[in-house]
C-alpha cells in the first residue's frame, strides 16, 4: 500500500499574482529569518500548472513543507494527496522526492 506523501494544494489566479505564494522566494526567506534554515533539506515542493482560473497553479507539499506553508500564514486549498509528484510537474524548491527506494 502507497503513502500518500504529498498534499496537492491549488491556487487561484490572484494567488499566483501575490509573490509571497511563490514558495521558492518566500519559503527560503521565511526559514532563514525564523531561524529554521536547517529544515531546507526536509522540505520537497513541486509545481505544475493547473487547468483552470481557479487553480493556475498546482503545488505538491511534502508534510514538512505543508506545515512551513501554514506556519508561514500562506493561503492553502488542499485539493488531494499523491504519493509522489506527477513526472509533469516541476521541483520549485527543497529536495527532490524519495521513497527509499533506491
Amino acid at each position: 500500500m502507497s503513502t500518500m506523501n504529498y498534499s496537492i494544494v491549488e491556487q487561484s489566479a490572484d494567488e499566483v499574482r501575490d509573490l509571497q505564494n511563490a514558495p521558492a522566494l518566500s519559503m527560503s526567506i521565511y526559514l532563514l529569518d525564523s531561524g529554521q534554515d536547517h529544515l531546507r533539506n526536509q522540505v520537497s515542493i513541486y509545481a505544475e500548472r493547473g487547468s483552470s482560473r481557479a487553480a493556475v497553479r498546482l503545488l505538491y507539499m511534502n508534510d514538512a513543507a505543508l506545515a512551513i506553508w501554514r506556519e508561514m500564514g500562506r493561503a492553502h486549498a488542499v485539493c488531494g494527496t499523491c504519493h509522489r509528484p506527477p513526472v509533469t510537474a516541476v521541483l520549485v524548491f527543497g529536495v527532490p522526492h524519495s521513497d527509499g527506494s533506491g
